[in-house]
């Protein structure tokens, strides 16, 4: 039986995704898994895999399918780690497709990968994870 495992990002320099990601996510890199062109993340409390770094020579695309959602609880927690993040290499992307009072923010990772950050407090799920 397959199972699903950990979400990849594709990135062209991997020492510096490795930088953001374990900083943004309070990751830690794993020796287990490493190469010049694979690390793998895992949680910091040792609770197993949580993110793939591959090195990649295409470009980031503007509008992926898939994308990573961080959450955060309020929208003040929400403006605070948008700020953080940004201070570890992110930048805001001009997004035209935001709806009428979003509940989520769209960020590129240094690569120029889109993610968002989610205020749950304001997710029309009411909280309960589904997001954009």
């Amino acid at each position: 039986m397959v199972r699903l495992g950990i979400p990849v990002i594709g990135v062209t320099d991997v020492p510096r995704a490795v930088a953001f990601w374990t900083a943004a996510l309070n990751l830690v890199a794993s020796r287990e898994w490493e190469s010049e062109t694979w690390r793998t993340l895992d949680h910091a409390d040792g609770s197993g895999r949580a993110l793939g770094l591959m090195r990649s020579t295409s470009p980031a695309e503007p509008r992926p399918r898939i994308h990573l959602d961080l959450y955060a609880d309020t929208r003040e927690e929400q403006q605070s780690e948008i700020d953080r993040l940004i201070g570890l290499g992110a930048r805001t992307v001009a997004w035209d497709l935001y709806p009428p009072e979003p509940d989520f923010v769209v960020l590129a990772d240094p690569d120029g990968n889109i993610f968002c950050v989610v205020d749950l407090s304001r997710a029309p799920s009411g909280g309960d994870g589904a997001t954009s």
